[in-house]
Order: C-alpha cells, then sequence, then structure tokens
C-alpha cells in the first residue's frame, strides 16, 4: 500500500529533474530549478525550501535553517546552526567561531610570519607569532599576559582577584586585590585608590582626578596645562557640575533638574525638567522639545526625529551624501517603513523598504526591482545581516513575489509549490511537477507531469498537438537575433 501512493507521485517529480525547454524546471517537493534569461544565474531548492544552492557571481548553498555556505572568489565562509558555529577560510588566514566564545584564528600569508590565536572566553586567551614580544597565553583565574588587547597594551593576573596588572602607554595599574585596591605608577601618573571609600590619581600638567565613596563624591580635573582646565564635581544625588571653557553644565536633585550653557565650539543652551521627561534646548543645528512620553522632537545636526505617545510613533528624516532619507515606525518593529530620495536627481522615482510585522516584507529599489514576502518575522530585526536573510527568511515565505524590470515578475506560492513568471518573450505557469502552461513567441506549451503528455503549438501553427514525454533539452546555440527562451 505504501508504495502504491507513492510511486506516481515521486515519478512525475523525479521526472520534473530533466532538463525542459523551460526558464524553470519544477518538481516540487524534491527540486525547482530556476535560470533567469540570458543571466549566468541558477537557483536551485530540494525539499521545499530546505535545500538550496545559488550560482551568481559566487556560489551559496545550505540546509535551512541549520547550515549556510558561500564562495566568492578565493573566499569561503559557512555557518552551522547559525549564530553558534562558524568559520571563514581564504589564501593565508582561516578562522573558526563558536558563538564568538571560542575562536580559533591561523594566519599563514607568504612572506609574512605566521600567526595562531586561540580563545576560550572568559578562560584561556593565546596568540602564537614566532616573536616573544608579541606572542601570549593567559588562563584565567590562574596566571597569564594579554598583549594588546582589551584597549590595553599589556594585561597580565595571577590568582585572579588577587593580582591584576595592566599597562597603556607607560600609565601601569596594579590592582591588588581587584577591584578594591589600586597603585597607579609610569610615565608621570601617580596615585592610590581603596574603592569605593576614596581614591586619587593624576599626573602634573595633564589630569587629577579622585573620589569618595565612589559614585557619590567625585572631582576630576584634565587639560591642566590649558588656561581653562576640564573640571567634573558632584555629590549625588545632590549637585553636579561640569565647566570647560566655553561651557557650564550643573544638575540639581540629580539627574532631574539643570541646565547645559555653551558657547563653543558651537552654541547651545539646554534646560532639563524631571529629566529625561522635560527638556528644552536651543543652538546652532540642534533643536529640542522633549515632553515624554506624549511628545518629542528634536533635531540635531539635520537628523530630525519626533516620538508621539513614546513608543508608539516615531519619525526621522536625514540626509546623507545624495540621499535623502525618511523612517515611520509604530511600536518600533509592528509597522516599518524607510524611504530614500535622490537629492542629485529629485525626479527619480524613490526607493523604499517596509516591514508589517510579522505578516510582510516590501522592498523596492525606485528602479524597477521589487520583492514582497509573506510572512516575515525577521527582517526588521535583522535588517543587514545577510546570513539570516538567506538561512532563515525563505523558510517564512509562503508567498514572494520578484520584479526584476517593467517586463520579468515572477510569483511564488508556498515555497514555489505554485509559481506564475510574466517576461518580455513570455508567460509560464506551474503547478509543481502535476500542471504547467508556457506562452511565448517560440512556443505555446500545456503539460502535465512536466512533459508526461500534453498539448504544444509553435508559430504559424493554427491547431494544437498532442505530445507524449516532452522532455526536450533547451537549445544551448541559437541563430542570431533569436528571443531567449
Amino acid at each position: 500500500m505504501f508504495s502504491r501512493r507513492l510511486v506516481w507521485p515521486l515519478c512525475a517529480a523525479l521526472l520534473a529533474a530533466v532538463t525542459l525547454p523551460a526558464e524553470e524546471r519544477n518538481g516540487w517537493p524534491l527540486i525547482v530549478r530556476q535560470s533567469p534569461p540570458n543571466a549566468p544565474a541558477e537557483n536551485v531548492q530540494y525539499f521545499g525550501p530546505l535545500i538550496f544552492a545559488q550560482h551568481a557571481t559566487g556560489e551559496v548553498s545550505g540546509v535551512r535553517p541549520l547550515y549556510l555556505q558561500a564562495r566568492v572568489d578565493d573566499k569561503e565562509t559557512a555557518t552551522f546552526l547559525y549564530p553558534l558555529f562558524s568559520w571563514q577560510k581564504q589564501p593565508g588566514y582561516r578562522e573558526f567561531s563558536f558563538f564568538k566564545l571560542i575562536n580559533l584564528r591561523q594566519s599563514d600569508e607568504p612572506g609574512q610570519p605566521g600567526e595562531r590565536g586561540f580563545d576560550v572566553w572568559p578562560f584561556y586567551f593565546s596568540k602564537e607569532t614566532g616573536d616573544p614580544a608579541t606572542s601570549y597565553h593567559a588562563l584565567l583565574p590562574v596566571a597569564g599576559t594579554i598583549k594588546n588587547r582589551f584597549g590595553k597594551d599589556e594585561l597580565s593576573w595571577y590568582a585572579f582577584p588577587l593580582y591584576l596588572h595592566s599597562e597603556k602607554a607607560g600609565m601601569e595599574i596594579t590592582t591588588a586585590p581587584w577591584p578594591f585596591l589600586r597603585f597607579i605608577d609610569g610615565a608621570g601618573h601617580h596615585g592610590f585608590e581603596f574603592w569605593p571609600l576614596f581614591g586619587h590619581r593624576g599626573r602634573d600638567r595633564d589630569y587629577d582626578r579622585s573620589f569618595y565613596l565612589w559614585p557619590l563624591f567625585y572631582k576630576s580635573a584634565k587639560n591642566l596645562s590649558e588656561p581653562e582646565p576640564t573640571v567634573s564635581v558632584g555629590a549625588l544625588p545632590f549637585y553636579t557640575r561640569d565647566t570647560a571653557p566655553g561651557y557650564i553644565s550643573e544638575t540639581y536633585g540629580w539627574p532631574f533638574f539643570g541646565y547645559t550653557h555653551r558657547t563653543q565650539p558651537y552654541r547651545y543652551d539646554e534646560q532639563r525638567y524631571l529629566w529625561p521627561f522635560i527638556v528644552q534646548a536651543r543652538g546652532d543645528q540642534r533643536r529640542i522639545n522633549r515632553w515624554a512620553p506624549v511628545y518629542t522632537h528634536s533635531v540635531i545636526k539635520g537628523y530630525d526625529k519626533t516620538w508621539i505617545l513614546w513608543p508608539l510613533y516615531r519619525h526621522a528624516e536625514w540626509q546623507d551624501p545624495g540621499i535623502a532619507q525618511e523612517k515611520n515606525q509604530f511600536l518600533y518593529f509592528l509597522y516599518w517603513s524607510q524611504t530614500q530620495r535622490s537629492l542629485t536627481n529629485p525626479a527619480a522615482a524613490p526607493a523604499h523598504k517596509t516591514h508589517l510585522w510579522p505578516l510582510l516584507s516590501s522592498w523596492d529599489n525606485g528602479a524597477g526591482r521589487r520583492q514582497v514576502q509573506v510572512l516575515s518575522p525577521l527582517e526588521v530585526f535583522f535588517p543587514t545581516n545577510d546570513i539570516v536573510r538567506q538561512l532563515y527568511t525563505p523558510v517564512f515565505a509562503l508567498y514572494r513575489y520578484d520584479r526584476t524590470d517593467a517586463d520579468t515578475s515572477r510569483h511564488s506560492l508556498l515555497w514555489k509549490a505554485v509559481t506564475w513568471r510574466r517576461s518580455a518573450t513570455g508567460k509560464e505557469f506551474h503547478l509543481g511537477p502535476i500542471f504547467s502552461v508556457q506562452t511565448g513567441v517560440e512556443k505555446q506549451r500545456i503539460a502535465l507531469g512536466n512533459g508526461v503528455i500534453g498539448l504544444s503549438r509553435r508559430p504559424g501553427e493554427r491547431a494544437w498537438r498532442l505530445f507524449l514525454f516532452d522532455f526536450n533539452r533547451k537549445p544551448t546555440n541559437k541563430p542570431t537575433g533569436a528571443p531567449p527562451s
């Protein structure tokens, strides 16, 4: 009984793998192969959206949502259970990572000393270059030294947190035990801190900082060699004051009430009442009217932003080089829309991207290319993540619309089980491997089982003719001027 139920569907689907005289070979769910006309690109998917391969300027293939591999020129990248496992390979360099916690790097460029690094966050860090000055091995909390990482020239420890030593630009900080006792020395720096009770550090004609009962009382001064240094003092939560050349900011009942007055390098005045809810500010290329959460409007260096009933509605406008940008959001991501307009060519059609979460995403580049997908729960959260777009987004594509220009478009339903394509050379409809229709200048064709039986008619013929097993291959050589198939 099992074999009888499957034999005919399997046969029909397998026949779809035969190269047919069409732009699409649909043997859904086993295989769907699409080849755009006159383009060195091909998309193939197996078992619905699960297994796929794309060939264009590079090769991308994978098993959704588990595995993705991409090859472009000499560079190869892959990921498994993204974002857990990822690796990269190119001439002279290899890298492997597990969730950015376990990282292995190896560089072997010709003519350059080899370099290898291995990290197991936050316990083990290593780098081997063949040069003791740049190589290191460190095991936390036992002992080790790290060089030129984490913003430090050198970072070392023994039985952490009992002992920690850091060095940057000649300044050395020894903490024993961390984070309570700190000794600062080197390159003119000096100081001692017993955190959080009190502390002081400084350097002549450079800076002077001290605190008591951190973070309640503090004083910091820098640029001491200047006629007017930059000074910050605070007695939280009662009062804070920051001064610099052409600048003063005071806060009373921190952080709720205060003001800022600046005259250089630009003019700016700000009043704060129950910060961050009520803020009024004016200045050069700056303007803020905030009555949160009811209404907020600010313009800062050309970035115009408005909130109404935060976080209900957000509107923003700004300009990038040659492009005017506009973005609208409703509840952050439930509705998200961005429009781009050319400043150099105002007559050009705008480009836009819209998300109605989780129902659909729509994209139009303003030059004839457009895409729509239903459902789309991830695109609004990962707008620039190509791995998510390749590996996860197609799994939700119950419906997809692609238009490459005014004459060429394709609709697909249920992961390409049903497709309909229109182009300048004709139209093409597929109901999986069961039924297909093709119309064009070269041939008209109605087929069952992807060509097991059907009707066809060529140009100049008045009558349709019956055919059996029409699996003719797409011609590879055409006379000059022949239209694409």
